[in-house]
C-alpha cells in the first residue's frame, strides 16, 4: 500500500510539473497574428472551390462554422459593430445602416435620418453620443493596448467602426475608401510613405464604372469592383504587412472586402427579372474578387514567412437576396418617374403607412411627399404635419425598417402601427420595443437582442419584409426579399429575417483552430470578438449581451455541446396575422435563424 501511494505520489509530481512547464512554454512562445477577412454580402452555400477557391480552402483546411448567423437586421453596419465589439445591437445601438438621431445633424446632412456607411456621420455620432456612439470597446484597441500593431483596410463605413475612436491615436491605421480625401481617415506620415514608396496612388480609387446602379429601365454594373479592391490589397500585401514583420510585433489586420456586396447590389445581369437575380456571371465576378484578394493576402503571409504563426478568420456581415419591388401597395397605384409602372417605389412603407394613420408623408428635409404628383420617400420619411415634431419616423434598410416613435403617446400609437403593419401583406415580422408592447402580431424586441444599453435612439418597431424562393434546387441560393430601397427589381439586396439573409459565410484556419473541423454548434457575427481576444490573449468587456468564445473550434477545445432547437410566436391578430421566431439556444445564447410569418419567410419551415 504504502508503495502504490509513493507511486501515486511521484506520478502526480510528475504530472505537475509537466502542466507546469506547458503553461510555462505556452506563456513564453510568442502570440500569434490574426487577419479578419470580411467578405461582405456572401452567402454561406456559395461559395466552393469553383466560385471561390480561397474561402473553400480555409473552410476545408480548418473550421467550417456551417451554423452561422448574422444579427438582425442583416445589414451592413449593425453587424460591423457586433463583429467589432462582441455585442449585440441592443447594446452598440447601430440598429441599421440609416439611423434617426434625433435632431438633425449639421450639414452636409442638414436632417435627423443620416447613413452611417459614411465618415463623416460616423464622427457626427462619436460627437453625438459620448465619443463612442457604439458605447463599448473594440478589439482593434484593446488589441493596441495589449501591443499589437493593427490596421483596418477596406469598405468605408464598416472600415472605421472596427477602430472607431482612432482618432489621434498615431499607432491605428484607416484605410477606406475616403483614403487621401479631406474627410478620410488620417494616414501616418510614414505609412503614407510608404504607400507611395511601393508605387501606389496614396489616395483610394473610386468605384469606377462599378458604382453605377443603373435605373428601372437601363440595367446596372458588370464589372467587379476590381481596381479599387486591388489598390486595397496592394497596401496591405505590400506596405501594411512587410511593415508588421519589420515592426517585429504581432499584428491584428481587418480586411473589409465591399464585393460581393457592392457588386451584387449593383449587378446589371438581371434588369426587372427576379432569375438569374444575384446569381448572374456580374456577381459570381465579385464573389470570385473577394476570394482573390484572400488569396492574394496569404500569398503574402507565406513570401513574408509569417504564415504558420497567423490565425485567418473569414466571415461575412450577412448573406443576400434578390431585390424584389412587387409588394401588395397601395403606393404601386401611382405612376412615378424613377419607378417601373406596377411596381411599389422606395418608401412604399412610409406611404402606406401614412395613408392607414392618416397622417401626410414628410421628407427629412421638411417638404410634403405626394405619392399622387409622382413623389415618394428615399432613405427616411416623416409622418405627421410638422416636420420639426414628427409623429413617426421611419428609415429604410432594405429588407428591414426601423420605425421610431419620438413624439407623445407613444404606446397608442404603437398599438395602431403595429394593427396596420399586420394587415400590409408584404410584412413578415413585427418586433415592438418591450416598453410598449405586448401587442397581438408582434414578438418584443429583447427576444432578437435589440434591447440593451444603446445610446443612439432605440426604434420602437423593426419590420421585416416578405421573402421566397423563386424555385432552384436550394432555396438559400435564389432568396428574394420584398424591399424599401432606392435599387431595382432584380439587383440585389438584403436585410430581412429570411434565413438567406442570415446565413452567412462564416470560417476559419490557422495554429489556434482546428484543422479540417464542421462545427454543427450555431455561431454569429458576436461571437468573432471574444473569440479572436482569447486567441491573442485578452478579454473584452463582458457587460451586457455579448457573444461567446467559439471554444470548440480551438485546437485542443471541448466538443460541441447540445444544441435546443427554440421557436415562439406571438399573439396572433384579429386577421390572424403572427411573427413567428426560430432559433436555436447553445451555451446560454440565442441563435436567430428566421423570423416572420409563415408562409411570408424563407427558411422559417426548414430544420436547422
Amino acid at each position: 500500500m504504502r508503495n502504490i501511494r509513493r507511486g501515486s505520489w511521484l506520478a502526480g509530481a510528475v504530472l505537475a510539473a509537466a502542466a507546469s512547464m506547458a503553461s510555462a512554454a505556452a506563456a513564453a512562445a510568442p502570440p500569434h497574428n490574426l487577419i479578419l477577412f470580411v467578405a461582405d454580402g456572401l452567402r454561406s452555400r456559395v461559395v466552393t472551390p469553383e466560385t471561390a477557391p480561397a474561402m473553400a480552402a480555409v473552410r476545408a483546411q480548418g473550421v467550417d462554422f456551417q451554423n452561422s448567423h448574422s444579427l438582425f437586421p442583416t445589414v451592413t453596419t449593425p453587424n460591423a459593430s457586433a463583429i467589432a465589439t462582441g455585442h449585440l445591437l441592443g447594446d452598440t445601438g447601430d440598429f441599421g445602416n440609416v439611423l434617426y438621431v434625433g435632431a438633425p445633424f449639421p450639414p452636409p446632412f442638414g436632417a435627423a435620418v443620416v447613413p452611417v456607411e459614411d465618415d463623416v456621420s460616423l464622427g457626427l455620432l462619436n460627437q453625438r453620443f459620448g465619443g463612442n456612439f457604439i458605447g463599448r470597446p473594440s478589439l482593434l484597441k484593446a488589441a493596441r493596448a495589449k501591443g499589437y500593431a493593427t490596421a483596418v483596410v477596406g469598405k468605408l463605413g464598416p472600415a472605421a467602426i472596427q477602430d472607431l475612436t482612432a482618432g489621434g491615436d498615431a499607432q491605428a491605421i484607416i484605410v477606406d475608401d475616403g483614403t487621401g480625401s479631406p474627410d478620410g481617415p488620417p494616414l501616418p506620415a510614414d505609412v503614407r510613405a510608404a504607400i507611395k514608396a511601393a508605387g501606389l496612388a496614396t489616395s483610394a480609387p473610386d468605384r469606377g464604372l462599378n458604382s453605377w446602379p443603373g435605373a428601372y429601365n437601363m440595367p446596372g454594373v458588370q464589372v467587379a469592383n476590381v481596381d479599387q479592391q486591388a489598390w486595397f490589397a496592394k497596401v496591405a500585401t505590400q506596405v501594411l504587412l512587410p511593415r508588421f514583420k519589420a515592426q517585429g510585433k504581432p499584428f491584428v489586420l481587418v480586411f473589409w472586402s465591399r464585393d460581393p456586396d457592392g457588386t451584387q447590389h449593383n449587378q446589371g445581369d438581371s434588369l426587372n427579372a427576379l432569375v438569374p437575380g444575384i446569381n448572374g456571371p456580374t456577381s459570381m465576378a465579385a464573389i470570385r474578387n473577394a476570394s482573390d484578394n484572400l488569396a492574394a493576402l496569404r500569398a503574402a503571409l507565406k513570401d513574408l514567412g509569417l504564415e504558420a504563426d497567423t490565425d485567418i478568420v473569414v466571415t461575412a456581415d450577412h448573406g443576400f437576396s434578390t431585390l424584389s419591388h412587387e409588394a401588395d401597395s397601395g403606393s404601386a397605384a401611382h405612376p412615378y418617374p424613377d419607378v417601373k409602372p406596377g411596381f411599389a417605389p422606395p418608401g412604399f412603407l412610409a406611404i402606406d403607412l401614412g395613408a392607414a394613420l392618416r397622417l401626410p408623408v414628410m421628407d427629412p428635409a421638411g417638404f410634403e411627399i405626394r405619392p399622387d404628383k409622382g413623389q415618394h420617400p428615399r432613405s427616411g420619411a416623416y409622418l405627421g404635419a410638422d416636420p420639426s415634431a414628427p409623429q413617426v419616423v421611419i428609415t429604410a434598410n432594405g429588407g428591414a425598417d426601423l420605425i421610431y416613435l419620438p413624439g407623445e403617446a407613444r404606446r397608442e400609437l404603437a398599438g395602431r402601427l403595429v394593427t396596420a403593419l399586420s394587415e400590409l401583406s408584404y410584412v413578415s415580422a413585427i418586433f415592438l420595443d418591450d416598453a410598449l408592447g405586448p401587442a397581438p402580431g408582434a414578438l418584443p424586441m429583447s427576444a432578437v437582442g435589440l434591447t440593451g444599453a444603446s445610446r443612439t435612439p432605440r426604434p420602437a418597431i423593426v419590420v421585416s419584409f416578405k421573402s421566397f424562393a423563386t424555385g432552384c434546387p436550394d432555396p438559400e441560393l435564389c432568396g428574394v426579399d420584398i424591399a424599401d430601397n432606392e435599387l431595382s427589381e432584380g439587383e440585389g439586396i438584403h436585410g430581412s429575417f429570411g434565413r438567406q439573409d442570415t446565413h452567412n459565410f462564416m470560417a476559419a484556419a490557422g495554429p489556434d483552430f482546428r484543422q479540417g473541423f464542421v462545427d454543427p454548434a450555431p455561431v454569429s457575427n458576436a461571437d468573432l470578438a471574444p473569440t479572436l481576444a482569447k486567441i491573442l490573449g485578452f478579454e473584452l468587456d463582458g457587460a451586457g449581451s455579448t457573444g461567446r468564445v467559439l471554444a470548440e473550434a480551438l485546437r485542443d477545445g471541448p466538443p460541441p455541446g447540445p444544441i435546443t432547437p427554440l421557436e415562439e410566436a406571438s399573439a396572433p391578430t384579429a386577421g390572424g396575422f403572427r411573427t413567428v421566431l426560430k432559433s436555436q439556444v447553445y451555451e446560454g445564447r440565442r441563435y436567430y435563424d428566421a423570423a416572420g410569418m409563415p408562409g411570408r419567410t424563407l427558411g422559417l419551415d426548414s430544420k436547422p
